[in-house]
């Protein structure tokens, strides 16, 4: 008698960095992924020393190396989205925009993860690396404001002073070709947390939330790699960008505090019993 063979999960690749904490980085998108039905491929392109209370150093991974993990695997799996994150370095970022640029049909999820644990200048080279090279392949970009006025060439301070805005931002980083963008909220002020989606044609999509009173690692990440995990299960964008809000939302809603630094969410608060009406760390 034949042996059934099961469906197979959709697979994502994660381009992103080692964070031991599992509150951000690769850790916490295999979490994302695995808990919302997909099959992870994760590959690490940068190791990054921090505790939950903040980073202390970053170390990029050799370039041939990432090339090496991501070629390996894709001759051998099919994928249905990538997620790009924090690739530690300009060689990094420009060889994982060449092997993607092989792929212009698979949706492609940028979250900017501009990380504070390497040289200032290094950084900076890095976010022009990235809009050079990742942001015209972007499907969705999800980034907050002064993510987008960074990534846009902006300085935050002196240009939000001459008066430019991240809607002006935004502009630029559409014409650089990105397809949406998801404007985050979370380190805004108010009662709630307001995420404009964004294409060319204005706003898609507006979603707001109560305003948690925690602080959290990894919400960015959390909320892309669940997107990614979305449009990998064949949603629509706007819908998908719905989905990976709710999750993100309640992921932070049952957040734990396992060290004494920030707390992680939860990612797979729906497998500890905890339904709509419980409460978490907030």
């Amino acid at each position: 008698m034949p042996v059934a063979i099961p469906d197979v999960p959709p697979a994502v690749l994660c381009l992103s960095a080692g964070d031991a904490t599992a509150g951000g980085g690769l850790p916490s998108d295999i979490l994302t992924l695995a808990s919302m039905g997909c099959h992870p491929l994760p590959v690490q392109t940068a190791i990054v020393v921090r505790d939950t209370r903040g980073i202390d150093e970053c170390v990029a991974l050799d370039p041939e190396m990432l090339v090496a993990q991501v070629r390996t695997v894709l001759e051998d799996i099919p994928v249905q989205a990538f997620k790009f994150g924090f690739c530690g370095s300009v060689e990094n970022v420009a060889a994982a925009a060449e092997i993607l640029s092989d792929y212009p049909d698979i949706p492609l999820v940028v979250e900017p993860a501009l990380y504070t644990g390497i040289e200032h200048g290094a950084e900076d080279d890095l976010v022009a690396a990235m809009a050079e090279l990742i942001l015209p392949q972007t499907t969705l970009l999800v980034a907050s404001r002064h993510e987008v006025m960074r990534l846009a060439g902006f300085d935050v301070e002196e240009d939000a002073e001459a008066g430019l805005s991240p809607e002006e931002a935004v502009e630029r980083l559409l014409e650089l070709g990105v397809e949406y963008i998801l404007l985050t909220g979370g380190g805004e002020r108010g009662p709630q947390v307001v995420n404009l989606l964004i294409s060319e044609h204005g706003v898609v999509r507006t979603d707001a939330w109560p305003r948690l009173s925690g602080r959290y690692l990894g919400a960015g990440a959390t909320i892309a790699t669940a997107a990614a995990a979305a449009l990998a299960h064949g949603m629509a964008m706007p819908e998908a960008v719905r989905e990976a809000q709710e999750f993100a939302q309640q992921a932070l809603r049952h957040a734990y505090l396992p060290g004494m630094g920030r707390a992680i969410p939860d990612r797979f608060f729906w497998a500890r019993g905890k339904g709509e009406g419980s409460e978490g760390h907030e």
